[in-house]
């Protein structure tokens, strides 16, 4: 490919986890300015049919190949805007875009001219912290459990680090049908690290129509609460818990009363810290 000059654009922006009130305005506004929507098919279906729009739609281990695709596209004029889930910089396509850019750039430096701009999206932890409580009030560190891009080595390595320096903690991708065996093992090291009483939370399809969300202790968590739909939070020491209410559970019949989720938070300060 040959990067041309034209007045095509490409966009990264990220579709937010899953509701369409929390998708930016300036996410909004590419979206309907677009001439193409690239991505992986689900999050591509979930941007509407149009006249003058063309959807791409692909499967999720072709992130490079989908770069490429976006960048050809924008080269030649047309307005690309390549979606993700989420926020687009966190685990997602804003790096495989500029992975792909650097690549071509090698043989021909006229591809960094292209006008390429990354818009930000309400990430899966941002959104499952939010509907939980606070839980990433303080310091906190964000991992990738799948290792399909990184040894599991590596993985545990950060854990026990992360455990370590007390961060809270949110896992992306835990549990997936192929690797089952990952998230059992990250409990164990976080259990051993951690102890058992420390505040687990499993975070499902946040809000969306099917969200679950459930607060329970690493000696009770069991790896089949997660899978890659879960976004999983690990408190600090510090973390605290504020139970909630009884409320009337209206699906479960007159009289049927079910306990609430409860507020999770992490305090800003640290005990023993100076004033």
């Amino acid at each position: 490919m040959t990067a041309k000059s034209n007045a095509g654009w490409l966009k990264v922006v990220g579709l937010g986890p899953g509701a369409e009130a929390l998708i930016t305005p300036e996410v909004s506004a590419a979206l309907a300015d677009a001439t193409d929507v690239v991505g992986y098919l689900p999050y591509v279906e979930r941007v509407a049919p149009r006249p003058g729009l063309v959807r791409h739609g692909s499967d999720n281990r072709e992130e490079i190949r989908r770069a490429e695709t976006a960048l050809g596209m924008a080269a030649y004029g047309r307005r690309v805007v390549v979606v993700s889930s989420g926020d687009p910089g966190v685990f997602a396509m804003a790096a495989a875009l500029f992975e792909a850019l650097e690549a071509l750039e090698v043989a021909e430096p006229e591809w960094r001219g292209l006008d390429i701009q990354v818009l930000p999206g309400i990430s899966a932890m941002l959104a499952a912290s939010a509907r939980l409580g606070a839980p990433l009030g303080h310091d906190f560190c964000c991992i990738n459990l799948s290792d399909n891009l990184k040894p599991w080595s590596l993985i545990e390595r950060r854990l026990r680090l992360a455990a370590e320096a007390d961060f809270a903690m949110a896992f992306y991708n835990p549990r997936s049908k192929a690797r089952p065996e990952g998230f059992e093992r990250a409990l164990e090291v976080l259990r051993e690290a951690c102890g058992p009483e420390r505040l687990i939370m499993f975070a499902r399809a946040v809000y969306m129509p099917e969200e679950s969300l459930s607060v329970t202790t690493l000696g009770q968590a069991q790896p089949e609460m997660a899978d890659m739909r879960t976004l999983v939070l690990v408190g600090s020491s510090q973390t605290r818990l504020i139970p909630r209410p009884v409320e009337s559970d209206k699906e479960g019949g007159e009289g049927a009363e079910s306990e609430s989720t409860p507020w999770v938070y992490t305090p800003r300060s640290v005990s023993g810290a100076d004033a």
